[in-house]
C-alpha cells in the first residue's frame, strides 16, 4: 500500500520529492551550446514558425515538456543560439545597406546582440520572474507544494516574444526601410504601425508564456502594456514622430539624418523608393542565401 502511493503523482510528498530532485538547469544547458549535434534544430524553426502564427500550440507543448522533463524551462539552447544567428544576419544586412565600415558593422552587431537582445533580455526576463513569484503565484494549501517560475523559463518567455517582434521590426522593417525612414505623414504612420503591432505581439506572447502556468493568477496584467502602447501610438503619429527614423539614425546617424534631398517628382520618389526596396529584397534573398548554406544547412 506505502509503495502504492508513491506512484500517486498528485500527493505532496511527489511535489516535494519532483522539487527537490529536479536537475539543475544551468549546468547541462551551457554545455550544450557548444554541441550543435545536441541541439534538436527542427523542433526549433517548428517553434519560430508557430510563435508567428499559433503561439498558444508553442505553449501547449511546454506543459507537456514539463510533464516529461519535471521542468518548465527549455534544456535545449538551440531556440537561443538561432535566433542570435538571425540577428547577426539581419543587423548585417542593415550595415551593408546603409553602407557602414567594417569596424562600425562589428559595433553595431555586438552593441545589438548582446545590449538589445541579451541585456535587455536579462533585466526584463528577471523583472517578470520577480513579479510573478512576488505577487501573481496562487496560495497553495496544505496538500499542493509550492510552485516558484523558473528564471530560466522566464527568459525563455522573453525570447519566444522577442522573435515575432525581430521578423517585424529587424526583418520587414528592413525591406521596407527605403519608405519608413523618409519623411513626411505616410512613413510615420506606417513605422508607428510596424512598431505598435510587434510591441503588443511581444506583450501578448509574455501573456500567454505565464498564463500556461498553472499556479500563477492575474496573469492579464501583462496584456496591460498593450493599451498603453495603443493610447501612445496615435500621439506619435499626430506628432509626426518616426520610431524607425530614431531608431536607425542611433546606428546610422550620418545617412538617415541627411535624407533631406533636394525636392523630387513625385514619378521620380515613386521610381527611387520601388529601387531601394527592389535592393533590400535583393540583398536578403542574399543573406538569407548565405545563413543557410553556410550556418543553417550543415546543422540540419
Amino acid at each position: 500500500e506505502g509503495e502504492g502511493r508513491t506512484m500517486l503523482p498528485t500527493t505532496a510528498s511527489k511535489g516535494r520529492g519532483a522539487a527537490r530532485s529536479a536537475p539543475p538547469l544551468f549546468g547541462p544547458y551551457l554545455r550544450r551550446i557548444v554541441k550543435w549535434q545536441q541541439m534538436d534544430i527542427e523542433y526549433t524553426f517548428w517553434q519560430m514558425v508557430h510563435l508567428c502564427t499559433s503561439p498558444k500550440v508553442v505553449y501547449q507543448h511546454t506543459k507537456y515538456h514539463k510533464q516529461t522533463k519535471n521542468q518548465w524551462a527549455r534544456d535545449d539552447p538551440a531556440f537561443i543560439v538561432i535566433l542570435i544567428l538571425f540577428l547577426v544576419f539581419a543587423t548585417s544586412a542593415y550595415c551593408a545597406a546603409f553602407g557602414e565600415s567594417a569596424p562600425h558593422a562589428a559595433l553595431t552587431i555586438i552593441s545589438v546582440v548582446f545590449v538589445h537582445f541579451l541585456f535587455a533580455g536579462l533585466v526584463l526576463a528577471t523583472l517578470c520572474w520577480f513579479l510573478t513569484n512576488s505577487y501573481l503565484r496562487e496560495e497553495p494549501n496544505s496538500h499542493v507544494v509550492e510552485q516558484r517560475v523558473e528564471w530560466l523559463y522566464a527568459f525563455d518567455v522573453h525570447c519566444n516574444s522577442f522573435f515575432p517582434a525581430f521578423v517585424i521590426l529587424y526583418v520587414l522593417q528592413y525591406f521596407l526601410s527605403p519608405l519608413l525612414i523618409a519623411h513626411g505623414f505616410l512613413p510615420a504612420l506606417l513605422s508607428n504601425l510596424l512598431f505598435m503591432v510587434a510591441i503588443s505581439y511581444y506583450h501578448y506572447l509574455n501573456f500567454l508564456g505565464y498564463d500556461v502556468l498553472p499556479f500563477l493568477d492575474r496573469t492579464t496584467f501583462f496584456l496591460y502594456p498593450i493599451g498603453l502602447v495603443i493610447i501612445l501610438s496615435p500621439l506619435m503619429i499626430l506628432i509626426g514622430f518616426n520610431p524607425t527614423r530614431y531608431f536607425l539614425s542611433l546606428y546610422f546617424r550620418s545617412l538617415v539624418l541627411s535624407g533631406k534631398s533636394e525636392p523630387q517628382k513625385s514619378s521620380d520618389h515613386i521610381w527611387c523608393l520601388w529601387k531601394a526596396i527592389s535592393e533590400r529584397l535583393l540583398n536578403g534573398v542574399h543573406f538569407g542565401a548565405n545563413l543557410f548554406i553556410y550556418v543553417l544547412f550543415p546543422l540540419i
